[in-house]
């Protein structure tokens, strides 16, 4: 399984994988520790324009060790958290004075440096010195929850052990700097924390996720039930006269209640037909099928948590193949379920 996971991975790669980023293969450890600080908290998409401006206005660790302080934090503005900025001067300004201005080349001293983790230091290792240190972020624990289908919580002690032995077990130790930029690349433009590309995923074939029906349950985190809102997408899946549905069996909310097809996400989206469309053909491979109602976004007010939910209609022209789970039901079985509040009040309003 490592031997193909890997293989399928570097391919991909190699001739698919088109994600642009400015350090992208960059070989200077300064740069890429930049470009990694940046990133610790920040989308790419927002940290380009600052990594282009801190090089652009000093372009060597000597430069940024000589800036003012104020100066900094003023090409800084805007990305907030800001301690991650008075760890970059910190570092930079420790390793000029006390390293001859030449960046650590070992996992160890570079873990040493203020401000950066094991995972910053492995990629430092693996980009600038091509050692063999796997990377562990979020798209590397979606990818391999998914492909491996594990649900030890990602955020607990035993599955940080577990995810940082299969990454360095799956690590093309002879290019670990390809395979850690593919990964977290794949992680970002496939393996997608909402609506991935199931559909044109090279590993689909051996993805456990994918072959019952858990994509949108892995990974799984301890502290997802502290979250204080949640937003619940439901796609009400019609094949002639039947809905289907499945019920609720995780440790959380609603356990063993039923519910239609659920997306949750992260934040509100705003659903429209191509939206939907894009969805079902890449997620569930659907692209046959007629979209209804969508309704207004309901909410339900639970002890901890508020629970922001959507209902999508769909009409389908045949039982799609992807869908390995759950049952479909008519409306007089599906009345005799029980169901969460949420989707009960919708259906009462529906029907009055």
């Amino acid at each position: 399984m490592k031997k193909s996971f890997t293989s399928i991975l570097m391919d991909w790669h190699r001739h698919q994988n088109d994600r642009e980023m400015p350090w992208k293969g960059e070989k200077k450890p300064y740069r890429i520790w930049l470009s990694e600080i940046i990133l610790q908290q920040t989308r790419v998409e927002q940290g380009m324009a600052y990594y282009h401006r801190l090089v652009e206005q000093y372009p060597t660790i000597q430069d940024l060790a000589q800036a003012p302080d104020q100066q900094v934090f003023k090409l800084w503005e805007g990305l907030g958290y800001y301690n991650r900025c008075r760890n970059l001067l910190y570092t930079a300004r420790e390793i000029v004075e006390k390293r001859n201005g030449i960046f650590p080349s070992t996992y160890e001293d570079l873990l040493s440096l203020k401000g950066v983790g094991p995972y910053t230091a492995a990629a430092i290792a693996s980009f600038a010195y091509n050692l063999p240190y796997a990377v562990v972020d979020g798209n590397v624990f979606r990818v391999l929850a998914r492909y491996l289908g594990i649900d030890t919580a990602t955020d607990s002690t035993e599955g940080k052990k577990i995810f940082d032995d299969l990454a360095y077990e799956m690590l093309d130790k002879k290019e670990p700097a390809l395979y850690n930029q593919a990964i977290m690349d794949f992680g970002a433009t496939v393996c997608k924390p909402m609506a991935p590309r199931c559909s044109a995923c090279p590993l689909q074939h051996g993805c456990a996720a994918l072959a019952t029906g858990k994509v949108n349950q892995l990974p799984v985190k301890e502290k997802t039930l502290q979250r204080k809102t949640r937003y619940f997408n439901y796609f009400i899946l019609q094949y002639r006269q039947k809905i289907w549905i499945q019920q609720r069996t995780a440790k959380d909310i609603w356990q063993h209640l039923f519910e239609f097809y659920l997306v949750e996400t992260e934040k509100q989206l705003r659903w429209d037909t191509s939206l939907i469309q894009n969805y079902l053909k890449d997620q569930l491979n659907i692209y046959d099928a007629r979209i209804g109602k969508i309704s207004q976004p309901v909410v339900q007010q639970l002890t901890h948590q508020q629970i922001k939910g959507q209902f999508i209609h769909i009409e389908l022209s045949q039982k799609p193949a992807s869908i390995k789970t759950g049952d479909w039901k008519n409306t007089v079985q599906i009345q005799e379920l029980a169901f969460p509040k949420l989707i009960t009040s919708y259906l009462k309003h529906l029907k009055s």
